[in-house]
């Protein structure tokens, strides 16, 4: 492996640009969003030079590493502070930096009159820093550093607006239950060091030759407790839709490029692991099939136009956490959606902003309505995300959510069909909710209000829309054309990696087909529903029981209150109880033992001198009477 010295450029420079800001105070308020976006823009270009340099090698020597510092240096558990750049990470660093500085752009005009947008900047810029030591760090203990790092930054970008109650409850609210998943990546750190007696990729993947099934299976478990923290995946999802109580520009950056992806690249960065251990990896596949469906049923009552925007977002998650949990046939795919997803959901989220910049910060997309007319450019835009999220060609989602429906279909026997069909059903009813966010906001007649006035974003709001939506159209057809990102990442996930699925019952155009008639379907009832029909400016209150369940999040938080906090609570009164009886009991009853005998010794101090003096009389016969006795 090639080393290199130029690495740490990467993370440091939005790192610096952050502690700049952060220090420098309100001195930087009229140029620190200026700083921030160039720290971000400065990334990226390093990350392009990289990546230059690195097409400029051999395949074997592609892969470059840094050490920075011994870290750890304790009996057998050596841990160097060190940076691994590969074709996987290189993926990672663009798609952070490069979005990360479009997003950083936007926010300039987004957060213009915003009191505290240099404290914004200095946030985004460590959010960036912290994503990025994340998929560079050489082991998991390095990665566990970003992955805090990362849980910190977001709950400062998600309570920005802290202020507002619910703001600071959803901020804590996402907080916690991702310190929840990170035990998972704790204990999963433990485990390899305590069993492998490593915990760097390098050697984990290594000794996982000779590991034993347990010990593997354990840490596969584990990892995926992390990555459903992470990636708001089932049963650790209900964090994500709370989460967009922050401002639009951390939706776009947080939950649709980077955060809620890094449980994605955590499952197939440890592909090593997962290969061999079968059960966690099924458990893998399980949790993307659940949760691509449970978001997509929730996007389809949402009347926010943010949290429709954040349900899909977790079932798109869930369709890459089904693609990394098929297998060599699907990590590359998995990546592929990734790598689109960024670009079009983003380009969504941003779109959202605008929208909510031309409406008066409304959300409820039932005051939307023919939005088209007064925001063209959102328009085609948000329009151009739209059609690649749905899978239609040749947009991005077409080639990358395709590849995963048709790997999943072809996984062989009822497990096969039954994955594949999860990930049809899932196609049609995206195609079902983002037709109805699309036609509610921009096609259908307009219900707003008299006082709202809908106008086009400025120029640094829409320039990286487009940008994006470029993206969303050409990004698909480039990753696989020839296969080109499966052979880009065949040295991470070795020769089977790259290999597509050998010759199955579901060919391609089959998958395709089904998976574009899925998508008709879904376009047609929401143009039936919302389109041809007309739309109630509020929310119809007569609704079937499972629009109702749909609307309260699939009673994800209710089923997490009965099921863990309340019993948690009553836990821990019997626990308070028994402690304030047994533990506290125990030294109250010393101390009142204490105080009884001091108070009862105490009684035979008069104070008096004829007492005492009584008392050693009668001490002194009965100590004579005594010597007399024994003498006798």
């Amino acid at each position: 492996m090639v080393t290199s010295n130029s690495l740490v450029y990467l993370i440091a420079l939005p790192l610096l640009g952050a502690t700049i800001l952060l220090l420098a105070g309100r001195r930087a308020d009229k140029w620190g969003h200026i700083l921030a976006t160039l720290m971000s823009a400065s990334s990226f270009a390093v990350g392009l030079y990289q990546l230059s340099a690195m097409l400029g090698r051999s395949t074997e020597e592609r892969a470059i590493s840094q050490k920075l510092f011994s870290w750890i240096n304790v009996a057998s558990f050596q841990v160097d502070a060190g940076l691994l750049l590969d074709q996987l990470s290189i993926c990672f660093v663009l798609l952070i930096t490069g979005v990360g500085t479009l997003i950083h752009v936007y926010s300039i005009s987004y957060m213009a009159h915003d009191e505290n947008r240099r404290r914004f900047f200095a946030y985004l810029n460590l959010f960036v820093a912290a994503m990025l030591l994340l998929v560079l760090g050489d082991s998991y203990l390095n990665l566990y550093v970003g992955w805090e790092g990362v849980g910190l930054a977001s709950y400062l970008l998600i309570g920005f607006w802290n202020q507002k109650p619910a703001y600071a409850t959803a901020s804590k609210k996402a907080f916690v239950m991702n310190r929840i998943g990170d035990m998972g990546l704790s204990f999963a750190i433990m485990i390899a060091f305590a069993t492998l007696g490593t915990v760097s990729f390098v050697g984990v993947k290594e000794a996982s030759h000779n590991a034993s099934q347990t010990a593997l299976t354990a840490i596969g478990i584990m990892l995926l407790v992390a990555a459903t923290g992470k990636s708001a995946q089932f049963p650790l999802q209900a964090w994500l839709g709370d989460a967009m109580a922050g401002p639009t520009p951390v939706s776009a950056l947080i939950h649709a490029a980077t955060m809620v992806t890094a449980g994605v690249y955590l499952i197939v960065r440890s592909n090593f692991i997962f290969d061999a251990a079968p059960t966690a990896q099924l458990l893998v596949v399980i949790v993307g099939a659940i949760t691509l469906l449970f978001g997509a049923l929730v996007g389809t009552a949402k009347d926010d136009i943010k949290k429709a925007l954040a349900a899909s977002t977790m079932s798109q998650i869930g369709y890459m956490v089904l693609g990394a949990g098929l297998g060599p046939a699907g990590y590359a795919f998995a990546i592929m959606h990734l790598l689109t997803h960024g670009f079009f959901k983003a380009g969504m989220f941003l779109g959202a902003g605008s929208v909510m910049h031309g409406m008066n910060d409304t959300v409820d997309m039932r005051k939307y309505g023919a939005l088209r007319k007064f925001m063209p450019i959102t328009f085609v835009t948000f329009g151009l995300g739209y059609l690649a999220i749905i899978g239609v060609p040749p947009f991005a989602g077409f080639y990358s959510k395709d590849l995963i429906i048709e790997t999943a279909f072809n996984a062989g026997g009822a497990k096969g069909i039954i994955l594949g069909g999860a990930a049809l059903l899932g196609a049609a009813i995206t195609a079902f909710y983002m037709s109805r966010v699309m036609i509610l906001t921009f096609t259908s007649p307009q219900r707003w209000d008299e006082d709202a006035h809908p106008h086009e974003s400025p120029i640094l709001m829409w320039l990286p829309m487009a940008i994006l939506a470029i993206g969303s159209v050409t990004s698909g057809f480039l990753f696989a054309r020839g296969d080109a990102l499966a052979h880009w990442l065949q040295p991470v996930f070795g020769e089977h990696g790259a290999e597509h699925s050998e010759e199955h019952l579901f060919s391609p155009i089959v998958v395709s087909a089904m998976a574009l008639v899925a998508v008709a379907i879904g376009v047609a009832i929401a143009v039936i529903k919302y389109q041809l029909s007309e739309v109630a400016a509020t929310a119809p209150e007569n609704v079937s029981i499972f629009t109702r369940i749909a609307r309260k999040d699939l009673l994800q938080d209710s089923f997490n209150e009965a099921v863990f906090m309340r019993p948690g609570q009553a836990l821990t009164r019997v626990l308070v109880k028994g402690d304030d009886v047994v533990i506290d009991g125990a030294v109250r009853g010393i101390g009142r033992t204490a105080l009884g005998a001091g108070s009862a010794l105490r009684t035979s101090q008069t104070g008096f001198a004829r007492s005492y003096a009584a008392l050693i009389l009668i001490g002194a016969i009965a100590l004579i009477a005594g010597i007399w006795v024994v003498t006798q």
